[in-house]
């Protein structure tokens, strides 16, 4: 059965003062926090086995109700290392494993895209996203990243800066599945990076998801894009969620993302 790691150790700063008293995933969107929509939507789709990797205001996931482990180094590291905070959970799958953002909601259909497309490593990429960007920033490239095709499909770039709309195939969503047969090989490859090296301007405790992914890449691994038309939102400020209740207010949210989907 696939399994889930929902990485919820951010603090959120630019959605204060909204997260003085709890983490970035528990915030509310349309009164329901953002962490309990992603739960529903992996549980409608058969996942049970559930996993919260936290970080800042740990204990306000008490509530949750599911398994978790603690970045305690939250303030001063990234992704990756929340991810590998969890090796338990990763070394213990039984069959494919998903690796959420906390942050993020998707629709049902869109999960259901991932789970269908195969792949050693699959990442769900909204090909519509300058919809949503162009909604959440007057310039849509302030806070775009890369992500280009080589000609099989395959990504072969992803998270690094903009320049241009034609740098942009799709944009990286924040969920990714890995092949049961690959989660040994995953986890070995982050064990033998180098720990004083840099990695595109990062060092490793500074990691992000998109850098380790990128590293992957180019170590020949085979990104398999899952493509979305919309059907996800991403909470980052406190002006994105002002942003999400008011289209909601007017009807126009659907066009973004269903929340009863």
């Amino acid at each position: 059965m696939t399994s889930c790691l929902i990485l919820a150790a951010g603090e959120g700063s630019r959605l204060r003062p909204l997260t003085n008293d709890r983490p970035k995933s528990l915030v509310c969107l349309l009164d329901k926090p953002l962490v309990s929509r992603q739960v529903d939507i992996l549980r409608a789709s058969r996942i049970e086995n559930i996993a919260i990797v936290t970080g800042y205001k740990a204990e306000k996931f008490h509530a949750v109700g599911l398994p978790t482990y603690h970045n305690a180094f939250f303030n001063s590291t990234n992704m990756i290392k929340s991810l590998f905070a969890a090796r338990p959970f990763l070394e213990q799958a039984q069959d494919d494993l998903l690796i959420s953002y906390g942050d993020i909601v998707y629709e049902r259909n869109n999960l259901k895209t991932v789970l269908q497309t195969n792949g050693d490593i699959v990442v769900m990429v909204d090909s519509g996203w300058l919809d949503l960007w162009s909604a959440r920033n007057e310039d849509p490239l302030k806070d775009a990243e890369t992500l280009k095709y080589d000609a099989n499909g395959h990504i072969f770039e992803l998270g690094k800066k903009a320049q241009s709309l034609n740098h942009i195939e799709g944009q990286y969503t924040g969920l990714i599945k890995i092949a049961h047969h690959k989660i040994a090989d995953f986890i070995s490859f982050y064990d033998v990076l180098d720990r004083a090296a840099q990695y595109d301007g990062c060092s490793f405790e500074q990691l992000y998801m998109t850098g380790f992914l990128q590293l992957l890449i180019d170590a020949g691994w085979k990104l398999k894009p899952a493509k979305v038309n919309h059907g996800w939102l991403e909470v980052d400020t406190v002006e994105d969620l002002q942003l999400y209740e008011s289209l909601s207010k007017e009807g126009k949210l659907d066009a973004l993302w269903r929340p009863y989907e």
